[in-house]
């Protein structure tokens, strides 16, 4: 099985400049990038982050991609190359193979990112999927948690909450986004919002010793967390704040370079929703006192 899909593989692969020797040799060839590398990986698994008997393995495949990507982003870099890890299930192998990469191509394909190589094994298991992604910042350092500097603003990109009808499938990877705020503005931290928008938050003040009040009325919500409140006891609000798997990025960058980029088309929804303290912790402005917040979400 191995070699015959290898050989598949290999002529589905795209030649790119960034990769010289990919799929086939016992590594891969891949050339020097200018500025700082980024390297990240990921796994995700039957049954934790996806079933494969309800969703698409082509969607499975693009997920394990795109929240890579995400992660790319979140650091204000360029994505380049990927090494690939399929662990499959005995039983219909080559067919699950096929099925998941052709999300993997597809994500490759938009985000111009070569596959380099990686492993495929069968076991008696569930179907994971690991990515290895490599990037690199052109011009700058990497946007890190770490940055933020008290009285900056807090923005967001796109909308929360839902994730679960169906979005967290195939979350759209702002690397664009991170592109065009390097070009107009000095983002001082990132993160992406993986595990929950709390306490994704969280983890970014706590890396940059700072804290955040937060205008809670300023949270964009996304439809499909009012769809799911319908029926799942739970408010709208609720599903944005602790939800997790949206893939939007929260930043930090003085209130100027805010207003600057908010005035202005970046081609993503973006939204204030606060500003760092020297009071630690999530806190928002209820009738003139302050009140804390708890950080919820996914805690792996």
């Amino acid at each position: 099985m191995e070699q015959s899909f290898l050989a598949y593989l290999r002529g589905r692969c795209r030649n790119l400049p960034q990769v010289t020797v990919g799929i086939g040799d016992d590594a891969a060839v891949i050339e020097p990038v200018v500025g700082q590398q980024i390297a990240c990986t990921d796994q995700i698994i039957d049954g934790v982050d996806f079933l494969s008997a309800e969703h698409a393995l082509a969607d499975i495949g693009y997920k394990s991609m795109a929240i890579n990507l995400s992660d790319v982003a979140a650091m204000g870099a360029v994505p380049t190359s990927a090494l690939v890890t399929l662990a499959l299930p005995k039983t219909n192998a080559t067919r699950i193979a096929g099925e998941v990469y052709e999300g993997i191509f597809e994500a490759a394909t938009t985000f111009g990112i070569a596959i380099a190589g990686g492993d495929i094994s069968t076991y008696e298991g569930p179907l994971a999927i690991g990515v290895t992604l490599l990037g690199h910042v052109p011009t700058g350092g990497a946007w890190l948690r770490s940055g933020a500097s008290v009285d900056e603003a807090i923005l967001v990109s796109g909308a929360f909450g839902g994730s679960l009808a169906g979005r967290h499938l195939r979350p759209i990877p702002r690397i664009e986004l991170a592109s065009r705020l390097r070009e107009l503005v000095d983002v001082t931290a990132a993160i992406d919002v993986s595990d929950g928008l709390s306490l994704d938050l969280d983890r970014l003040l706590a890396k940059s010793d700072v804290g955040c009040e937060l205008n809670v009325d300023t949270i964009p919500i996304h439809e499909d967390a009012i769809e799911m409140s319908k029926t799942s006891g739970r408010t709208p609000f609720q599903h944005a704040w602790s939800d997790g798997e949206d893939f939007e990025l929260i930043l930090t960058m003085s209130q100027a370079d805010a207003n600057k980029v908010l005035s202005q088309d970046v081609g993503v929804r973006l939204s204030q929703i606060g500003k760092t303290t020297s009071r630690t912790g999530l806190w928002k402005l209820e009738n003139g006192r302050h009140e804390r917040l708890s950080p919820q979400g996914f805690t792996h």
